[in-house]
C-alpha cells in the first residue's frame, strides 16, 4: 500500500477537472457513506504512517543533511522569489487575456472587454514592486467579480488567487500580516485550495472518469474509482504537509509541483496557463529556509493534525454544500 501511494503520487496528473470536462457544482455529491469506505480508510492509514515518519526523520542527521542539499540546489531561486512570482503572476494575466473570455481559470467566463483591460493592468503593474498592491486590489475585484457571477462555493476552489494578491499586497508595501511573512500567507492559501480540491476527487469522481478513459495511463492499470480516493488522498495529505514543519512543507511542494509539471505536458496548453500561478508558488516554499520556534512540532501531531484537518474539510465541504444547494450529507 506505501508503495501505491508513492506510486500514485508520482503519476497523479493534477489536471483541475473543471476546465476539461462537464460538472455541476450543484448536484449530489457522493455520500459520505460511499466516500468512508474501506479503501479511504485503508489510504488514510498509510498517508498518517509516511507523514509520521517524515516527521521522525526531519530532526535526524538524515532531515539535516536534506534540508543543506534542499538550500544548496535552490540558493539561487530563493534570491529570486518575489521576482519568479511576479514574472509568473505576469505571465498568468498576459495569457489569460490573450486566450480570452477568462476572469481567473478557464471555466469562469466572462464576455466584458474591461476584464482583459484590467488583466493587462495587474500584469503591468507586477513590472514595480510599488504597484504591487494595485495589482493586488485588480485580482481581489476579478476574484469578486467570480463570485458574483458564479457564487461563493464555486470560488471556494481558488482561495490561491486570494493567497497570492494578499503575498503582493504585502511584499509591495514591505509589510507583513500580523507577524505572518507574505509567503507563509500564500503558503497557507495553497494549501486550503488543495485540500478543498482534494475532496472533489471523492465527492464527484465521476467528473474526472473522461479524462480518465481519454488519459488511461495515468491510472496505472488501477480502478478508476480506487484511483480517485488515491489521487483525493494523496492531494490532501501533500496539501496539509504544505502547512508543517520545514524539512515536510518543502518535500510536499516538490512532490506538489512535480504533479503540477507532469500535468502541464499531459494536458497542454490550457493546464499550463491554470496552473502556473501554484507552481511558481510551491517553489517558493521548497526555496524557503526559514526555521521559526513554532516550526517545532511533536511528531504524534501531525496524524492528529491530519485527521483533524481531513475531518474539518469534509465536514464544511458537505455541510456547506447541503446548506447552498438544498443536497443531501449522506
Amino acid at each position: 500500500m506505501g508503495i501505491l501511494f508513492y506510486v500514485v503520487s508520482a503519476r497523479d496528473a493534477e489536471a483541475h477537472v473543471k476546465w476539461f470536462c462537464a460538472y455541476d457544482v450543484a448536484g449530489q455529491p457522493r455520500g459520505l457513506e460511499n466516500v468512508l469506505c474501506l479503501d479511504f480508510e485503508l489510504l488514510l492509514g498509510t498517508a498518517v504512517f509516511w507523514l509520521f515518519a517524515g516527521c521522525l526523520i526531519e530532526p535526524t542527521a538524515l532531515g539535516e543533511a536534506t534540508i543543506r542539499a534542499l538550500d544548496r540546489v535552490t540558493a539561487g531561486l530563493r534570491l529570486r522569489t518575489e521576482e519568479m512570482i511576479r514574472a509568473v503572476c505576469a505571465f498568468f494575466f498576459i495569457s489569460i487575456w490573450a486566450v480570452g473570455g477568462i476572469l481567473l481559470t478557464p471555466e469562469l467566463k466572462t464576455t466584458s472587454t474591461m476584464v482583459g483591460v484590467l488583466q493587462l493592468a495587474i500584469a503591468a503593474g507586477m513590472l514595480w514592486r510599488r504597484t504591487l498592491p494595485l495589482s493586488a486590489a485588480g485580482m481581489a475585484v476579478l476574484f469578486g467579480i467570480a463570485v458574483y457571477y458564479y457564487g461563493a462555493f464555486h470560488l471556494a476552489d481558488y482561495p490561491i488567487f486570494l493567497g497570492v494578491a494578499a503575498y503582493l499586497a504585502l511584499v509591495g508595501l514591505q509589510k507583513d500580516l500580523f507577524g505572518i511573512r507574505p509567503l507563509d500567507v500564500v503558503r497557507y492559501a495553497a494549501a486550503v485550495t488543495l485540500m478543498w480540491a482534494s475532496i472533489e476527487k471523492w465527492a464527484y469522481p465521476e467528473w474526472s472518469f473522461p479524462l480518465l478513459i481519454e488519459h488511461a495511463a495515468i491510472t496505472l492499470g488501477f480502478d478508476n474509482e480506487f484511483y480517485m480516493r488515491a489521487a483525493g488522498m494523496v492531494e490532501f495529505t501533500l496539501a496539509f504537509a504544505l502547512l508543517w514543519t520545514p524539512l515536510i512543507r518543502r518535500c510536499a511542494s516538490a512532490v506538489l509541483a512535480g504533479m503540477f509539471i507532469s500535468a502541464c505536458f499531459e494536458f497542454g496548453k490550457i493546464d499550463t496557463i491554470g496552473h502556473s500561478a501554484i507552481i511558481a508558488v510551491l517553489f517558493a516554499i521548497i526555496c524557503d529556509n526559514k526555521a521559526y520556534e513554532r516550526d517545532r512540532r511533536a511528531a504524534w501531531l501531525a496524524p492528529v493534525g491530519l485527521c483533524g484537518a481531513l475531518t474539518v474539510t469534509l465536514f464544511a465541504y458537505y455541510v456547506g454544500h447541503a446548506a447552498i444547494f438544498k443536497t443531501s450529507i449522506l
